[in-house]
Parts: structure tokens; C-alpha cells; sequence
């Protein structure tokens, strides 16, 4: 197994995590009369300082994060995800200098001391890498913007054909690269590799889903030709999950489908949609293990998304239990609850400062988040799980009892919405409860109202 296999994320946020202040201008302000005068970057690193907010002198907030790695080891944890760390104009996603660490969080110092109390811990660092888009201070599309063709950068960028340049999505602070453009694969590739040089383990990357895969399969071959165990993940929404990830040399990607599936069958009491989804999500298992989740800086927490917070086990349980690398978006395992809202500050809600010490966080000690701790030690303690199948022995709209499975190695999980105990079935064997309470027999189970458990066989 390479040691993505082993990897249990915990995402973090930096800017929001930190605290660190809102800079201007708004992703809806217009743009003005005359781009900033700055020199632009060169394809090869280090590139010139851009225009983003200036921290405190003197402040690094990253320590704040390194202050953390004990609860992330703690909770189960080996890996620590960065959201964007380099300097932008606002939520981080805005690059304008991507050699450059945002000056709100501090330095490159800081990043790669953050980096080497990771490694002393034996956790692994994956950095965001948001190479689909710029911001609009990014100093090769300022000389594009301000000299025409006749800029080295022309290229880089679109015109959208009514007097502007492409931009993401409608978002007008945004300016989209032009893919197309040999440069802007050298540029990337470079960006990778530099920080991959300075001991970062990964990249997520940032709407991978808008960017042809012809190039990332371009970037991809010339990043694992230096860095052959860097772990590659794609942000992908919708789509042919097994084949973007073929296609552009991925070794992930992020799996939304299941993500929908797990809260939707939870709120409509329909463990159809998700049984369903199991089932895809085997399908992907003979390419790629998905990147699997319940919360990101980009949706409403699961608190916030279920209608009924007793499934927020449920939830865990599955996520726990089936096969992928999965992520714990940092403040979930407290309970934390935010809502997503389409406006501008619209994610400040799934985005929050921390304080400077776990102990000091709401819902820290609370059965939650023990219940984070047992599960992942449970994951732990059966790593074939990164690989492994679901067989569904019951389903209902309101129970579901499945086997997960690799080899000769097996569990079983069994899951209950009803307001009163379900039966369900399982394959005959001697198992053993070990988490949840549920009255296990050789075939099947009885399962409280609103319960759910998970046991062990024994080989024989």
C-alpha cells in the first residue's frame, strides 16, 4: 500500500481558521480604469510581490495551525489539508502570486516550519493548488490587461469577445487561464514542484473539473516524474469520475456524489439513494480510492444540512466504514453547525476562526466527538478498508445492513431511522459488535430505533 492509502485528512481552512481579516476589494466590485502597475511574474520562481494585504509585522498565523497537530493526531488523523495558503486579494481563491505565502497567514518560513512540525509528527501536508483561475491583481494578467499582445502573458488569458477576458463561473474577480497556452502548463509545474521540493506530500486541485484533462495529464506526468509519491487530487463535482481521473493522472478525486447521497438519504428516510450510491462508489474502487468527505469549506456543515441530528452518527458511520481517503473538515467533529448561503460572504458561516487551543473549542470532550476518535480508530485498526466492497444484505427506506469487505476481512454495519427497532439480515457468521449497540445473532441483527452498529467476525 502506498501511503495514501493510509491518509485520514483533517481539513483546515487557513484564513477563515486563523481569523485573519477580509481583504478588498469584493468579488462584485468592478474592476478599475487602470490595472495596478506591477512587474510581472516570470515562469520560473520566486515570482513579484503582488498586491495582496499586508499581515501584522512580524505575525505568523500559521503557528496558530501547527498548534493543532496534537488534536488532529488525536483524533485519528495523519494528514493535515491546507485550503489556500498563497497570496490572493480575498478568500485565498484569488491567487495573485502563487511563490508567495499570503501575507495574513505569514511567510514561507512559516509555511515550511508548519510543514516540519507535521513531518516530526509523522502527519503528511497537502497544499490547494487553484490553477483554473487568477485573481485580478496577478501580475502577468495586469501586463496582459495593460499592454494587448504586445504583453509576454497575452496568451495566458481569453478575451470573452465583449471587451473583457474570461473570467469563472460569472465570478468577474476571477480571470480564468487559457489552458491552451504551453506557458501556463510550465507555470503550473513549476508552482507543484516548488513546494513539493520544500516537503509538502500533495495537491488538491481547485476546480479541476473546468480544466481540460489533457492538460493536467500534461502537468501530472511532468510533476510524478520528479515526485513519483506526491498524492494528486481532483476536485470534480459531477461527471465520469474513473475516467477525469485516467484521463488527467489523478490519483483522486472528490467524491460528491456520495456526499449528496449520505445527507439526502438521511433527511428523505430513503436509504435507496444511498444504497445506490454504494453501489457506484464500488464501481470507482476498481480504478481509484475517492477522496470522501461530509463537510468542506464549501458546503453547509452536516449539522447544519440534517434534519435530524441523530443521524449525524449514520453519517460518520458510513463515511467511516467503506472504502476511499477520507477528510474530517476541521470543527465537524465538534458538531459545529453552519449554512452555505449564495451571497457575497455567503461562506463565512462553514469558515470560522478557532481559538488558539482545542480544549478552549465548543463540543470538544462531547460524545461527538469521541465518537470521531472510536471511529477512525476503528478505520485504523482495519486499514484494508481504503479498498474495500459493500454488499447490502437489507434495505429499506429506513434500514440498511451491509457487509464491507476486502479479502477475508470483513465487517458488518447496520444502520436504523425508524422510530422503533428494525430486524435486519446479514450473512451467517459469529460476529461481534464493536461499535454502536445493536443484538447481533449469526445472520442478522436487531437494531434500536434511530440506532445503528458496526461488528467484527472472526476468521475461522
Amino acid at each position: 500500500m502506498r501511503w495514501p492509502d493510509h491518509a485520514i485528512w483533517w481539513h483546515v481552512y487557513p484564513l477563515g481558521f486563523v481569523g485573519a481579516e477580509r481583504a478588498a476589494p469584493s468579488l462584485d466590485e468592478p474592476p478599475s480604469a487602470q490595472p495596478p502597475s506591477v512587474q510581472p511574474p516570470s515562469v520560473q520562481p520566486p515570482s513579484a510581490a503582488s498586491s495582496a494585504p499586508e499581515a501584522v509585522q512580524g505575525e505568523s498565523r500559521l503557528a496558530r495551525i501547527a498548534g493543532w497537530l496534537d488534536h488532529l493526531i488525536a483524533l485519528g488523523c495523519n494528514g493535515l489539508a491546507l485550503g489556500p495558503v498563497f497570496a490572493s486579494e480575498t478568500h485565498g481563491y484569488d491567487t495573485v502570486d502563487h511563490f508567495r505565502i499570503d501575507p495574513r497567514l505569514g511567510d514561507e518560513a512559516d509555511l515550511l516550519k508548519l510543514v516540519e512540525q507535521a513531518s516530526e509528527r509523522g502527519v503528511r501536508v497537502l497544499l490547494d493548488g487553484v490553477f483554473n483561475h487568477v485573481g485580478r491583481s496577478f501580475p502577468a494578467f495586469t501586463d496582459a490587461a495593460a499592454r494587448g499582445a504586445a504583453s509576454p502573458y497575452a496568451g495566458w488569458f481569453d478575451p470573452d469577445g465583449q471587451g473583457d477576458f474570461r473570467t469563472f463561473e460569472g465570478h468577474h474577480r476571477l480571470v480564468a487561464l487559457n489552458h491552451a497556452e504551453p506557458q501556463v502548463a510550465d507555470y503550473v509545474t513549476d508552482v507543484m514542484t516548488y513546494w513539493l521540493e520544500r516537503g509538502v506530500d500533495g495537491w488538491r486541485l481547485d476546480a479541476a473539473y473546468a480544466v481540460p484533462t489533457d492538460f493536467w495529464k500534461t502537468v501530472t506526468d511532468r510533476v510524478r516524474a520528479r515526485f513519483p509519491d506526491a498524492w494528486l487530487v481532483g476536485e470534480v463535482i459531477h461527471g465520469d469520475y474513473a475516467g477525469i481521473v485516467e484521463r488527467a493522472g489523478f490519483d483522486s478525486v472528490t467524491q460528491y456524489e456520495l456526499w449528496k447521497a449520505i445527507w439526502s438519504s438521511l433527511n428523505d428516510r430513503n436509504l435507496f439513494e444511498l444504497a445506490w450510491a454504494l453501489g457506484r462508489h464500488d464501481e470507482m474502487l476498481t480504478t481509484f480510492a475517492p477522496q470522501t468527505f461530509l463537510g468542506n469549506h464549501d458546503v453547509t456543515r452536516i449539522a447544519s444540512r440534517l434534519d435530524d441530528e441523530r443521524y449525524l452518527a449514520h453519517a460518520l458511520v458510513v463515511l467511516l466504514t467503506i472504502g476511499g481517503i477520507p477528510s474530517i473538515y476541521s470543527g465537524d467533529e465538534f458538531g459545529f453547525h453552519g449554512i452555505k448561503e449564495e451571497r457575497e460572504g455567503g461562506d463565512d458561516a462553514i469558515r470560522p476562526s478557532f481559538p488558539e487551543r482545542p480544549e478552549e473549542t465548543p463540543g470538544y470532550g462531547r460524545p461527538y466527538h469521541r465518537l470521531h476518535q472510536d471511529l477512525i480508530g476503528l478505520r485504523r485498526r482495519h486499514p484494508w478498508l481504503v479498498r474495500a466492497r459493500t454488499t447490502k444484505a437489507t434495505l429499506t427506506n429506513t434500514a440498511l445492513s451491509y457487509t464491507v469487505g476486502s479479502g477475508s476481512d470483513r465487517l458488518a454495519v447496520v444502520l436504523n431511522l425508524a422510530d422503533e427497532p428494525a430486524e435486519v439480515d446479514l450473512p451467517s457468521a459469529v460476529w461481534t459488535c464493536v461499535a454502536g449497540e445493536a443484538a447481533f445473532s449469526a445472520d442478522g441483527a436487531v437494531v434500536p430505533r434511530a440506532g445503528w452498529a458496526i461488528a467484527e467476525t472472526s476468521h475461522p
